[in-house]
């Protein structure tokens, strides 16, 4: 049997576990899932109607927060309903196509999320540090371009990770202990050498993450410099609320995500299952949270939902 499940073989399909050790909780965890998707994509459907519609809202700020919105509609619809089908149907199986294609969405969709985020900590920086000169160095037009070059990064990033799993022969053992397929996962199931999946994982996460969050520390390190220079505690005050929903979002996105990553290939003493519940959080929470977060703390935005829920 053990050498039947080491034989190379070419898979037509791949079966999705779920979450090993809790398959009896399946049905109870699916709910909290169903919930939080759902509200997920009612905010930020929300968020894009209510900016669409809303002539006053069409400034980067916003176009950036449709951005975000766009993104986390796409992290969660590549994760969640495949897992709430394995949860409560009971529905395991998944193509090599659709493995390679949820795969492919979820990380592409992962690392534009990645960027927009970015993208916010330099709208930022202009708002508090250049204000006069914040129309002229981010227009519409500029935003617009950025979050195509955002998309394009994650394309190009995240395109050799199917290419590469494509070229590996499988084994026979097709179970992976996982509600979604990812890059590791599904390399593990290979019946060959998967170091150069590993240095590309690792390459990605690393030089992204590297990227992104070092042009993100520069952003707020001239944003502190520019607010600890202010004599006006109530200007000050100001400068610093207007970042507040942006920190609590890369909070509510980056901790799960590092943690995940971190405890899949370091934590060797943490459960499977408290490994693969923290990876779906990052695909559910983050989703669900953004549009909440930037409605309580962005007044006409919050003012503009208001108004176009109290006339219908």
């Amino acid at each position: 049997m053990a050498a039947s499940n080491l034989t190379p073989s070419e898979p037509s399909s791949f079966i999705l576990m779920g979450i090993p050790g809790l398959e009896d909780a399946h049905v109870w965890i699916a709910i909290p899932f169903c919930m939080c998707y759902m509200v997920s994509l009612l905010g930020n459907v929300m968020v894009l109607i209510v900016v669409g519609k809303e002539q006053t809202l069409h400034k980067p700020m916003y176009l950036l927060l449709c951005m975000l919105a766009f993104t986390d509609i796409a992290m969660s619809t590549s994760v969640v309903p495949k897992a709430l089908c394995i949860f409560w149907f009971n529905w395991k199986g998944i193509t090599v196509g659709g493995c390679l294609t949820q795969l492919f969405f979820l990380h592409a969709s992962s690392m534009t999320h990645s960027a927009v985020l970015t993208t916010m900590a330099f709208d930022r920086y202009v708002a508090i540090c250049d204000p006069l000169r914040y129309t002229t160095i981010l227009s519409n037009a500029r935003i617009a371009k950025l979050g195509l070059v955002g998309l394009t990064r994650a394309v190009l990033l995240i395109l050799p990770g199917p290419v590469l799993l494509s070229r590996l022969p499988f084994c026979d053992n097709r179970r992976i202990p996982h509600t979604y397929c990812e890059h590791m996962a599904v390399a593990k199931m290979a019946c060959a050498d998967i170091t150069v999946n590993r240095l590309y994982g690792l390459g990605i996460t690393f030089v992204v993450l590297g990227c992104d969050l070092t042009l993100i520390g520069l952003s707020y390190a001239q944003i502190i410099r520019a607010v600890l220079k202010v004599s006006s505690k109530e200007a000050r005050q100001k400068a610093v609320n207007t970042c507040t929903a942006h920190i609590s979002v890369m909070l509510t996105s980056c901790t799960p995500f590092l943690f995940s990553n971190l405890t899949h290939r370091f934590g060797q003493g943490i459960a499977p299952h408290v490994h693969i519940i923290m990876a779906n959080l990052y695909f559910v929470l983050p989703p669900m949270l953004n549009p909440i977060i930037y409605g309580a703390k962005t007044k006409e935005l919050r003012d503009t939902v208001g108004k176009y829920t109290c006339s219908t």
